[in-house]
Formats: structure tokens, sequence, C-alpha cells
């Protein structure tokens, strides 16, 4: 019996060893993994706090997608996941004007078109240029403008058309070089100033002046051509458009005016006509008879016009014989002997 409660004692205890062992082992593993963790927080916490800006470069820091600070070249620290960095390239940058530098993958049209120019003596010059210029300010050139390249570009090309319309062909090609090219700076650097979208000149430079082809020349002047058919079909349209419209107007005016005197002219007939009723009406009720009489013989008369009538009492007196034309409704109200003479052969009839 001892022998058998000695061993099962001993399996206990050995159970127990094992099963605390096994818990010192998970709790090991578990403090590492925390361990672990942790580390790998701290180095992703590190990696996203710290940026290196380059030699050439700026970096743009923004807090919450707004540009808070500018940094230079060096290590800089930033808040993770709260703040970001933009790096602008600050080196010299240029790009050419009438020629590509790889021409073969190049559009000649395009190219002709950027390259032919026309001089203050009316000739054609294919004149080449090629443009350097760098970030001033990396905050503006992010977020002033969408393609602040394209908008620079687009200010070389002008910038270079207006002056070079303000010299001759000969000046281009040989002697006034230098006179175009700081022109062309100057007006370049005015309207930099002006769009405002943190690039600045750094220089630019004549590479190359010549006479064009005559199919070129054929061309531009056909392009010329249809650009003045343009804005000649444009200006004679707007002419028609401006000169009908007055007319139309004043038709439409003049309309308006014929039919309100139209108008008046209706309302002045019906209260001419209404007033005349009215007298007919108030004479009526003091002499129906003769009123009747009168309104019967105007009738007539307007049924056959040019025939005399003459009115006949029955008696055969023609000193009581009375002519319609002479017949007036004054008169007839004037005659108290006719108005009764009427009236009584009504009523007896």
């Amino acid at each position: 019996m001892e022998n058998n409660y000695r061993e099962f004692h001993g399996d206990n205890h050995q159970n127990e060893s094992k099963k605390e062992k096994r818990n010192k082992i998970s709790g090991s593993f578990r403090k590492i993994a925390m361990i672990a963790a942790a580390v790998l927080v701290i180095v992703i916490l590190t990696l996203e706090s710290l940026y290196s800006i380059g030699e050439q470069e700026q970096g743009v820091v923004t807090t919450f997608g707004k540009a808070t600070a500018v940094t230079t070249s060096g290590l800089h620290v930033k808040i993770p996941f709260v703040q970001d960095v933009t790096k602008v390239n600050t080196t010299i940058l240029g790009f050419p004007i009438g020629y590509r530098l790889d021409e073969q993958n190049a559009d000649m049209e395009e190219l002709a078109a950027e390259s032919l120019m026309i001089t203050s003596d009316f000739n054609f010059v294919n004149v080449d240029f090629y443009v350097e210029y760098k970030v001033s300010d990396p905050v503006k050139y992010l977020y002033h403008s969408k393609e602040p390249q394209e908008i620079l570009k687009n200010i070389a090309q002008s910038s270079i058309r207006n002056i070079i319309s303000n010299y001759a062909v000969d000046d281009v090609i040989t002697t006034g070089k230098s006179e175009i090219q700081a022109a062309i700076r100057e007006i370049m650097i005015e309207k930099l100033e002006e769009q405002d979208i943190g690039l600045m000149l750094v220089n630019i430079s004549m590479q190359d002046a010549e006479p064009p082809t005559d199919t070129v020349i054929e061309a531009f002047k056909a392009v010329e051509t249809a650009k003045q058919g343009k804005e000649t079909a444009i200006n004679n349209a707007n002419k028609y458009r401006n000169q009908k419209i007055p007319e139309a107007n004043a038709s439409a005016d003049q309309i308006i005016q014929k039919a309100e005197a139209e108008k008046q002219e209706r309302i002045n007939e019906a209260t001419a006509q209404q007033v005349r009723f009215e007298k007919i009406y108030a004479e009526y009720e003091k002499n129906p008879v003769i009123t009747k009489q009168r309104m019967f013989y105007e009738a007539m008369e307007n049924v056959l016009p040019g025939v005399k009538l003459i009115i006949d009492d029955g008696s055969g007196n023609l000193n009581k014989t009375l002519y319609l034309d002479e017949l007036q409704l004054e008169d007839i109200t004037q005659r108290p002997e006719s108005t009764q003479d009427a009236q009584a052969q009504e009523q007896e009839e």
C-alpha cells in the first residue's frame, strides 16, 4: 500500500512539474511576441516619422492635407499618419520650342507650328528656342495650378511670337538674336510673376533661325487664309444679326403700335355707336312712331342709294308732300300737327 501511495504521489508531482514547465514556456512565448510586436510598432513609427530630403530637393509637409512647412535637404521628422511629405525637384529643368531632342518620335506638324513665325516685314522664319527654368516656390508649384509646366510653355510661345513680330527677318536671322532673347526673357519674367505658379525663368536662348521651306509657307498661308475666312464669316454673321435685330424690333414696335391704334379706333367707334344708340333711344321714348318711321326711311335710303323718296300722306294734297332728303328729326319733332296725325293713323291701323 505504501509503495502504491508513493507511486501515485510521485506521478502527480511529475505531472504538476510538467504543467509548470509548459506554463513557463507559453508565458515566455507571449512575452517574446509582445516584445516583438512592440518593437515592430516602434520600427514602423520610426520609419513613418523619419524622412530625408536630397540636395536638389525640397519637401512640402502637409498636415491633414494643408501645407504647413517646407523642408530642405537632410533628415527630418514628421507625425506619422497625420503629416505627409511631397518632394519637389529644385534642379534646373528645360524644354525645347520648335524642335525635339528625340525627333524620331516627334510630331513634325506640331514642330512646324511651334517654330514658324511672322516677322514685322511680313516674312516667315523658323526659330528654335530652349527654355530653362526651376521651381522657386514648391508650395505654389504644387497647389496654385494643375499643370505649371504647360502654363510656362504657353507663356514662352506667346512671348516669342510677340517679340519676333516686332523685328525684321534679317534681324531675326543675323544680328538681333541677343536683343530678341533679352526682350523675350523680360516679358516671360513679368508674366510668370502675374501667374504666380511657383516657377522662375533661368534662361531662354535662341538655338536656330532660318527661312522655312516653300511647302511650309504654303501650308501656313492656307491655315491663315482659313482663319481669316472664319473670322470674316463670323463678322458677317454678327453684322447681319446686328442689322436684322433692330429691324425686327422696329417691325414689332410698328405692329404693336398699329394694333393699339386699331384697338383705340374700334373702342372709339363702339363708344360713338353707343352714344348714337342712346340718342336714338331717347328720341324713340319721346316720339316712338316718328323715330321708327325715320329709321325706316334711312334704311330705305341706304338700300336704294341715289333714289329720291317722296312721302305722301294719301290726302292728295301736294303741299303736304315730304321729301326724305329734307326730312330731319328736328323738323318732325317741331310739327305737332303732323305728329298727332301720324299717331292717330297708327292707332287706327
